[in-house]
């Protein structure tokens, strides 16, 4: 099983954006909601949201409205495209719809989505989780709210540290020097090892340790967005980077934040988009940081009931951990996961906040905890369960981060911009002029409104 908490990676170009007038969609003020004969869509993304709770949510809209709802699944890769094209069109928009949380300021900024701000409370208020909240708010009001989460932690081989005389870290500083110690000793003699797998262009992992600094990609300079890469702290997040780069990570340059874990397996494949294998691997790293999910597919090698290969956590061979901040509290990490709101232009905006109603009760937010969705509402995570996965996802994900709530930030990954600096990180001569280089780039592309 692997689930795709994406809300990071398939975002199209700002530019591309015509929502001019949706902000003058239907009424946010409680159309009835006696639903007999009408019909909600809610468009969802991806197959992360279960048949099981995808026909809850029709039985019970149906039992409180009267009216059907119709769910249409879209994929990671053309949503924006689709929410573009959707959602200015009042015949045409999904009612409420899915998108990944950092896809979220490109829609809100232009009024794509209805005022919720009089449901925050109702559906959650400070106890959901507010880096997502964030990405969902513009000018204190709130447009788009969490749905789901996961968070990143790591992901080690016990064997390897044990043979090498590391311990499981408390402190960043610890972290950084006991990737460093396993990557000179090798234990295992292997090839190309690393102590710690991180890709030269994997800023979503990275960012990390320029958040754990106190240093930011972006920060809100009044009604105008900045980056902040040159600053003094997240300086001081670039020297560990590049120190781990030198001294860690055998990685390659041009690597990403994808499929690590394959590298922790004894043995793996490397697949294509389609599925088809298009190499082997082998044990290549003592540790790597992923997405919660990524657990689905570490461990020992078997098949399952349907003939099919599937993967066993080994406990005496793989752990986890947190990554542990300068002060041993959780690193801020990047969180992936989604949020949902309701169209701008919606026809049936009171029959639309019903649906959100059902979609933060306790019911609802306890089925997708079980199935191994982090609850948006903090009151409602142990119905994540007590494993170790389950922990280290609510404690990661306790000091989670997103990346800036900026009208133009979709321009900046769509434009691979962070990719392009990090991949310069390793072999820098000179980090505070980088950083500034590459300021002045994300400048340019922040405070765009499309």
């Amino acid at each position: 099983m692997k689930r795709k908490l994406v809300g990071l990676a398939a975002v199209a170009t700002a530019s591309a954006l015509v929502l001019a007038g949706c902000a003058s969609g239907g009424s946010s003020t409680g159309a009835s909601t006696d639903g007999k004969g009408k019909t909600v869509t809610l468009w969802l993304v991806g197959s992360d949201t279960p048949d099981a709770l995808r026909t809850y949510l029709k039985t019970e809209f149906n039992k409180e409205t009267g009216a059907n709802l119709k769910i249409e699944q879209q994929d990671w890769g053309d949503i924006v495209t689709k929410l573009t094209t959707a959602l200015p069109d009042a015949n045409n928009t999904p009612d409420v719809t899915e998108m990944g949380n950092t896809q979220s300021p490109t829609f809100t900024n232009v009024g794509a989505f209805l005022d919720i701000s009089d449901m925050y409370k109702e559906l959650g208020g400070s106890d959901l989780l507010q880096s997502f909240v964030e990405a969902g708010k513009v000018d204190g009001k709130n447009y788009t709210l969490p749905y789901y989460f996961g968070s990143r932690y790591m992901f080690y081989r016990k064997d390897v540290y044990q043979a090498a005389g590391v311990s499981v870290p408390t402190t960043l500083d610890q972290f950084n020097t006991g990737v460093a110690d396993i990557t000179a000793k090798n234990p295992k003699g292997i090839a190309n090892f690393s102590g710690f797998f991180l890709g030269g262009q994997d800023w979503r992992d990275g960012i990390s340790w320029i958040f754990a600094n106190g240093g930011d990609i972006a920060k809100k300079d009044g009604d105008k967005w900045k980056a902040t890469l040159e600053s003094e702290d997240s300086l001081k997040g670039l020297q560990q980077l590049q120190d781990l780069y030198k001294n860690a990570s055998k990685a390659p340059n041009d690597a990403k934040d994808s499929n690590q874990y394959i590298y922790l397996n004894d043995s793996d494949q490397t697949l294509d988009a389609d599925g088809n294998k298009t190499g082997d691997t082998s044990l290549a790293a003592a540790t790597i940081m992923a997405p919660g999910w990524a657990h689905w597919s570490i461990g020992d090698l078997g098949k399952g009931a349907d003939g099919k290969p599937t993967r066993t956590w080994n406990d005496a061979t793989f752990g986890t951990y947190v990554l542990p901040g300068n002060d041993g509290k959780p690193a801020p990490v990047f969180a992936g996961g989604s949020n949902i709101g309701i169209s701008a232009k919606t026809k049936e905006p009171g029959l639309s906040k019903t649906l959100l109603k059902i979609m933060f009760s306790k019911e609802y937010q306890e089925m997708l905890g079980k199935n191994g969705l982090g609850p948006a509402n903090s009151k409602y995570t142990s119905s994540l369960g007590d494993d170790q996965f389950a922990k280290a996802l609510i404690e990661s994900a306790s000091n989670s981060k997103l990346t800036p709530a900026a009208p133009g930030w979709a321009s900046v990954e769509a434009g691979n911009v962070m990719e392009e600096f990090f991949s310069k990180i390793r072999d820098a001569s000179d980090l505070k002029a980088l950083a500034q280089e590459y300021d002045k780039k994300i400048d340019a592309l922040l405070n765009v409104k499309s």
